[in-house]
C-alpha cells in the first residue's frame, strides 16, 4: 500500500508540476502585461506539434529540436503576438474586453493553423524531452518560479513590469520602455507555455483540440493565486495533481460512481469551476467592447439575398444536402449569442454546452431514458428538451450578475468545460445513444424544411426582441450598466433572462443538429466550439441576426467545401484584428471603400462632427433647449428624500461621517466641497450604487437603504452621473426611451415630451454628439420616467458657459414644477444661482448648511 501511495504521489507530481508551469507562464503574462493569455494552451499544442515535426517527421536530433523550438519558435511566437496583437490594444488604452476578444482569436487561429497543417487527427511519436521522473520535473518547476520570483521582486525589471502593468502611459512618461518590458513578458510566457506542451505530448493526446484545452483546465492554479503568486500556483498545482493521482485508488459503488470517478479523475476542471464562480473574479469589470456608434442599417436587398442562399441547398441532393442541413441548426445556437454578447454585452464561452445538453435531452427523451419522464415522439421530445435546458442558463447567469469582463469569460467557459467532462464525456450518459428524425421527416429536404421554419421564427423572435422595450433595456445594460440600472432596468433579472434565453436557443439548434447529423457526437459539443462560436459571432456581427447566420454558413461551408481549420484559421484572424482596427474589421473595411469612392457633396451630423474630431473645422449645430413645459403632475410634498446619520468606511478610512441632509420637493439642495471631501461617496449612498456602513436613506416615509439603483428609480428617484452614463449604440430618442419605459411612470408620451424640452432630435446618433448634448440625453433620460427627486452629480462638467445657463434654466423649471433636485457640483456660480439650500463638506462631515447666499457667501471668502 505505502509502494502504491508513493508510485501514484510521484505520478501527481509530474502532472502538477505541468500545470504549475502554465500557472507560472500565465501569472508573468499577466503582471507584464495585464493580459490573461487565453491562447496559452494553443501555443503549447503548437510548440508540441513543431518540437514533433522536428524530431520525429525530419529526424533532426532532440537537443537540436528542442532548443529550436523553446528558444527560437515559444519565444518568437510571444514576440510575434505582443508586436501584432495586442501591443496595439495596449497603445490605444488596453480595453480588457477587447483584449479578451483578441486572445480568443489567436486561440481560434492557431488551432485552426495547426489543423490546417497537421489534420485534425491525434499525433503520435511525440519525443519525450525529459526523463520520466518527476523530482526532475518538480526541481525544474520550482527553480523556474523561484527564478521569476528572484526577477520580479529584487530587479529593476521587476519594478518595470509592475509600473506597467499599473499604468502604461505614466511608466512610459517616467522613462519606462514599455514596449520592452511587454515584450519580455509574452516571450517568457510563450516559452513556458512550449514547455508545458512539448513536456505533455508524450503522455497526453496530442490533436489541435484536446491539448489546449488540457491546458486551458489548469487556469485555475493562476486564478487561485489571484494571478500574482507564484508559490500559491505551483503549491495549488501540486497539490491538485496528486490529490486526483491518489482518488484513482478508489473504486465507489452505487448509482452516483461513475460521476464520482469521473469527479476523481477531473480535479482540476473542479478547481476551475470553484476558481471561476465561487472564488472573487479576475480581470476588469468590462463586457464586450462597447459600439463606438449607432449600429449602421443592413444594406437594402441583404436579407433578400440571405433568404435567397438559404434556400438554395432544396436544390441540391445527396451528400451536399446532408451537410446543408447543419446550418440553420448552428444558426439557431448562433442566435443564442445574439441574445446573450450582441444585445445584452454578456462574454459567453459555454454556448456549446446548452448545445450539447438540448441535443443529448432530446435523444434520451426520444429512447426513454430520461429519469422520471415517458417516452416521447422526437418533435416533442425536442420541445421538452429546449424546456429543461432553458432554466439552466441560470448557471452561467447567475455568475453575470457579479461578474464581468474576464471573471464572466472564465465562469461561462468554466462551465462549459464542467458539462463536457461530467457528462459529455461520460459513459453512463451517452453510452448506446442514438437518435434520428422526426416521423415524415427523414428525407433530408424535408427536414431542411422543418429547420427553417424553426429558424426563421427564432430569427423573428430574436429581431422582435432587439427592436422592443427589452431590447433596447439590453443594449442600455451592455453600453453602460450602471446608467441602465439608474434608468430603472432591473440588470440582475434582465441578464438572468438572457442566458436563459440563450440557453433555449442553443438547445433547440443543438437538437436539430443532432437529429439532422442522427447521431449524438459528444466532439460537435467541444468547450473548444464555444470559443470558435463565439469569435465568429463577434467578428461577423454580434448585434444582428444576420451575423449569426453568416457566421453558421461560413463555418459549416468551409469547413465541409475546404480542409478542416480553414473556417477557424479565418475567424481567427478577423479576431485578431481588433487590435489593428479598433472600430472593428468592418468599419476599417466601409472607410477604405469610402477612401476609394472619393469625398461626397455633402456631410451628414455624424460626419461633421467626425471631421469637428480630426481637425477639418466642421461643427455641429446642436438646438438651443426649448421652454420648459411641465412634464408630469407635480409630486406630492411628502417625496422628500432624507438621509440619516449615513457612515461610510474603507478599512481605516472614514469617507463619510454621520452625514444627515434632506432634499425637499420644490426646491434644490446643493452639495459643494474640494475634492476628497466625501461628496460622491455620499451620492452613492443616496443613488443605491453604494449601501452605508451605518445610517438610513428614506425616501418620503419608506426606508431605501437596501434597495438598488433600479429599484430606486421605479420608485421616482431618478440619477445623472459625473461621468457621462448614456447609451451609445442607441439613438438619442431610445436613449430617452429608456427611461420612460424603466422609470416610475411609463409614458408612451413622455419621450417626445423630453425631446422637445431639452431640445433634441430623436433620431440623432448619440456616438457622436458632444459633451454638452450629451449631458442634456443623460438628463432626459432621468427625466422621461417623470422623477420625483433628481439626483445630479457634476451636471455642468465639461460644458460651456451657454450649455450651462441653459441647464440652469431647466433645473429651476424643474424644481417650480415641484421636484426635488439634489445636485453635487463644483461651480459655485451655478450653484449660487440656482440652490435654495447648499451643504459645504469636508473631510467626510457636512460642515456647514444653509440658504445659498449666507453659505457661499463665507465659502467663497475662504475659496
Amino acid at each position: 500500500m505505502a509502494s502504491l501511495t508513493y508510485d501514484l504521489t510521484l505520478a501527481g507530481l509530474s502532472v502538477g508540476a505541468a500545470a504549475a508551469l502554465t500557472g507560472i507562464g500565465l501569472i508573468v503574462t499577466y503582471r507584464a502585461t495585464g493580459v490573461l493569455n487565453l491562447a496559452h494552451g494553443a501555443v503549447a499544442m503548437v510548440c508540441a506539434y513543431v518540437l514533433r515535426q522536428f524530431v520525429t517527421v525530419w529526424g533532426w536530433p532532440l537537443w537540436v529540436g528542442a532548443v529550436v523550438t523553446l528558444a527560437v519558435v515559444a519565444p518568437g511566437i510571444g514576440l510575434v503576438l505582443e508586436w501584432f496583437v495586442f501591443r496595439p490594444l495596449a497603445v490605444v488604452g488596453g480595453d480588457p474586453a477587447r483584449t479578451l476578444v483578441a486572445s480568443i482569436g489567436v486561440f481560434v487561429l492557431l488551432v485552426g493553423g495547426a489543423a490546417l497543417l497537421w489534420g485534425t487527427g491525434a499525433q503520435e511519436g511525440a519525443p519525450s524531452l525529459v526523463p520520466n521522473d518527476p523530482w526532475a520535473q518538480l526541481a525544474s518547476v520550482v527553480a523556474l518560479a523561484v527564478a521569476v520570483w528572484a526577477v520580479t521582486r529584487w530587479t529593476r525589471l521587476g519594478d518595470e513590469l509592475r509600473a506597467v502593468v499599473d499604468d502604461r502611459g505614466l511608466a512610459v512618461l517616467t522613462g519606462i520602455d514599455a514596449d520592452r518590458v511587454a515584450a519580455a513578458g509574452w516571450a517568457f510566457g510563450s516559452f513556458t507555455a512550449g514547455l508545458t506542451g512539448v513536456l505533455l505530448a508524450p503522455v497526453v493526446r496530442l490533436d489541435p483540440y484536446g491539448l489546449p484545452l488540457l491546458v486551458m483546465e489548469v487556469v485555475a492554479v493562476a486564478v487561485a493565486a489571484r494571478m500574482r503568486s507564484l508559490p500559491v500556483a505551483v503549491g495549488v498545482a501540486l497539490a491538485i495533481g496528486v490529490a486526483q493521482s491518489q482518488l484513482t485508488r478508489l473504486h465507489p459503488s452505487g448509482w452516483a460512481a461513475p460521476l464520482l470517478q469521473a469527479v476523481g479523475a477531473n480535479l482540476f476542471v473542479v478547481a476551475l469551476l470553484v476558481a471561476a464562480l465561487v472564488l472573487p473574479g479576475v480581470g476588469g469589470r468590462t463586457g464586450l467592447p462597447r459600439t463606438a456608434t449607432t449600429p449602421v442599417p443592413a444594406p437594402p436587398g441583404t436579407w433578400l439575398v440571405a433568404v435567397v442562399l438559404f434556400l438554395l441547398p432544396l436544390g441540391l441532393a445527396g451528400s451536399d444536402l446532408q451537410t446543408a442541413v447543419q446550418v440553420p441548426a448552428l444558426g439557431i445556437i448562433l442566435l443564442s449569442l445574439v441574445v446573450v454578447t450582441g444585445r445584452g454585452g454578456q462574454i459567453s464561452l459555454g454556448q456549446a454546452a446548452y448545445a450539447g445538453l438540448g441535443a443529448l435531452f432530446t435523444a434520451l427523451l426520444a429512447a426513454g431514458r430520461f429519469p422520471g419522464l415517458p417516452r416521447l415522439p422526437l418533435l416533442a421530445a425536442l420541445a421538452v428538451a429546449v424546456l429543461l435546458v432553458a432554466p439552466l442558463g441560470v448557471l452561467t447567469g447567475r455568475p453575470a450578475i457579479s461578474r464581468h469582463g474576464l471573471a464572466l469569460a472564465l465562469a461561462t467557459f468554466a462551465v462549459g468545460v464542467g458539462v463536457a467532462r461530467f457528462v459529455f464525456d461520460q459513459p453512463y450518459a451517452t453510452s448506446g445513444l442514438t437518435i434520428g428524425r422526426p416521423s415524415g421527416f427523414d428525407d433530408d429536404r424535408v427536414f431542411y424544411v422543418l429547420e427553417l421554419v424553426l429558424l426563421t421564427g427564432a430569427v423573428l423572435a430574436v429581431a422582435a426582441l432587439r427592436r422592443g422595450r427589452t431590447g433596447r433595456a439590453l443594449a442600455a445594460i451592455r453600453d453602460d450598466e450602471a446608467g441602465a440600472a439608474a434608468a430603472g432596468v432591473p440588470v440582475p433579472a434582465l441578464k438572468l433572462w438572457a442566458f436563459v434565453i440563450g440557453a433555449a436557443l442553443a438547445a433547440l439548434g443543438g437538437g436539430l443538429l443532432a437529429m439532422g447529423v442522427q447521431a449524438f457526437d459528444a466532439a460537435t459539443f467541444d468547450p473548444v466550439r464555444s470559443l470558435l462560436w463565439f469569435a465568429a459571432v463577434v467578428v461577423l456581427g454580434a448585434d444582428s441576426p444576420l451575423g449569426a447566420l453568416a457566421a453558421a454558413a461560413l463555418l459549416v461551408g468551409l469547413d465541409a467545401g475546404t480542409k478542416g481549420g480553414v473556417a477557424a484559421a479565418l475567424i481567427g484572424v478577423l479576431a485578431v484584428l481588433v487590435g489593428r482596427f479598433p472600430s472593428g474589421p468592418y468599419e476599417a473595411l466601409r472607410a477604405a471603400v469610402a477612401l476609394m469612392r472619393g469625398p461626397k457633396p455633402t456631410l451628414t451630423a455624424r460626419g461633421m462632427a467626425v471631421r469637428e474630431l480630426l481637425g477639418g473645422g466642421a461643427s455641429v449645430t446642436v438646438p438651443s433647449p426649448a421652454p420648459s413645459p411641465a412634464l408630469a403632475p407635480s409630486p406630492p410634498s411628502s417625496d422628500a428624500l432624507t438621509a440619516h446619520h449615513l457612515t461610510v468606511t474603507y478599512g481605516g478610512y472614514v469617507a463619510l461621517s454621520d452625514v444627515s441632509l434632506r432634499a425637499e420637493p420644490g426646491s434644490v439642495t446643493a452639495v459643494v466641497g474640494p475634492n476628497g471631501a466625501g461628496k460622491s461617496t455620499l451620492f452613492h449612498c443616496l443613488a443605491g450604487t453604494l449601501r452605508p456602513g451605518a445610517g438610513r436613506v428614506m425616501f418620503g416615509e419608506r426606508d431605501i437603504t437596501r434597495l438598488p439603483a433600479h429599484a430606486r428609480a421605479r420608485l421616482g428617484l431618478a440619477i445623472t452621473f459625473q461621468q457621462l452614463a448614456v447609451f451609445p449604440s442607441l439613438t438619442v430618442g431610445d436613449n430617452v426611451r429608456v427611461g420612460a419605459e424603466q422609470g416610475r411612470v411609463r409614458d408612451e408620451a413622455a419621450t417626445a415630451r423630453v425631446l422637445h424640452l431639452l431640445g433634441l432630435t430623436a433620431t440623432g446618433p448619440t456616438a457622436d454628439l458632444p459633451t454638452g448634448t450629451l449631458r442634456r440625453v443623460e438628463l432626459g433620460r432621468a427625466l422621461a420616467g417623470s422623477p420625483r427627486v433628481l439626483l445630479l452629480d457634476e451636471p455642468a462638467a465639461g460644458l460651456d458657459t451657454a450649455e450651462v445657463a441653459a441647464l440652469a434654466r431647466v433645473l429651476r423649471a424643474l424644481a417650480a414644477d415641484g421636484t426635488a433636485l439634489l445636485v453635487i457640483e463644483h461651480d459655485l456660480d451655478l450653484v449660487a444661482g440656482l440652490a435654495d439650500t447648499v451643504h459645504v463638506m469636508a473631510a467626510g462631515r457636512i460642515v456647514s448648511s444653509g440658504p445659498a447666499g449666507e453659505v457661499l457667501g463665507g465659502e467663497t471668502a475662504r475659496t
